[in-house]
């Protein structure tokens, strides 16, 4: 099995949800507290072994190349004024040179065709994929379980959790041919199924270890649902000769794509944290009081 070395991160989004915000920031660098949405996965893909990053973003968006890269007349200043600690935090936070490389989607065809645009960045091997806008606040990296997943069993391997019935159209959903401790074996892969015709509850969410043959198949995948090219209907189409099994996250899933998914996620984090849940704490404690929400009204 060829070790796994690259991941491609799809960051070409408008994010229309978080507009003014958005207008001139990339939705992938907004902060969940003092770290953009962007970094949490560019950790868990490092943790995991990625040593190449592959970025396919929209025309506007370089702001993600210049949050990646390396900035040192910033960590010069920072080292001058006795703030090294700073210039830690900020080399610590860059990709190494020559470690990534962008592509541009100029038409927004959804995931399968962000996918299919870094094809020859990835060349013929296994590969791994991280959608940013899930972020994942877990004990250990949970795209080390796939790629431990994809070592053992092979084939295509996706992120899974299991949520309530009437969310199934929101995901692409597993038709569950058996499981194994956190894993699970797919037969079938349905698009956004409505609730009344899901196969299950195992919904596909951002992280994916995939076989490079998921090229072929895009390139012959038309537009399914949301008139895009998605990336479901695309191993749905490998499962005859690449296997499909999904591997449920041991952690908690954050959809920071959403206003309340960035909030969420910024009040776990904040708990999470040594230098803030005392602050968070005590902010949650104070608005839980009537009298606080009067004060706010």
């Amino acid at each position: 099995m060829r070790p796994i070395r690259k991941a491609v991160l799809p960051v070409a989004g408008l994010g229309t949800r978080f507009l003014p915000a958005t207008k001139a920031v990339p939705k992938e660098l907004l902060p969940i507290i003092d770290t953009p949405i962007l970094s949490y996965a560019i950790e868990e893909a490092t943790q995991a072994g990625i040593t190449e990053f592959i970025f396919v973003i929209a025309r506007g968006k370089e702001g993600i190349a210049r949050q990646v890269g390396h900035n040192p007349d910033l960590v010069r200043t920072l080292n001058a004024d006795g703030k090294g600690d700073l210039a830690a935090v900020v080399e610590a936070s860059t990709i190494p040179e020559g470690r990534a490389s962008f592509i541009y989607q100029d038409k927004p065809m959804g995931l399968g065709h962000a996918i299919w645009c870094a094809r020859h960045a990835v060349g013929d091997e296994p590969f791994a994929v991280l959608l940013p806008d899930d972020v994942i606040l877990s004990p250990q990296s949970a795209l080390a379980d796939l790629m431990a997943a994809h070592e053992a069993v092979g084939g295509n391997i996706a992120a899974v959790i299991d949520v309530a019935k009437q969310d199934t159209s929101k995901y692409g959903i597993l038709a569950v041919e058996g499981e194994e401790g956190r894993m699970v074996r797919a037969s079938d892969l349905v698009e956004k199924p409505a609730p009344e015709k899901a196969p299950s509850n195992v919904a596909i969410i951002g992280r994916y270890v995939l076989e490079p043959g998921i090229f072929a198949a895009l390139s012959d995948t038309k537009a399914g649902s949301g008139d895009e090219i998605q990336l479901t209907d695309a191993m749905r189409r490998r499962i005859a000769d690449a296997p499909f099994h999904g591997v449920r996250i041991d952690g908690t899933r954050f959809d920071c794509g959403t206003k309340n998914g960035l909030l969420e996620a910024t009040v776990a984090f904040a708990l999470a944290r040594e230098d803030t849940a005392g602050t968070m704490q005590r902010i949650l404690s104070s608005y839980g009081q009537h009298s606080a929400w009067s004060r706010v009204g």
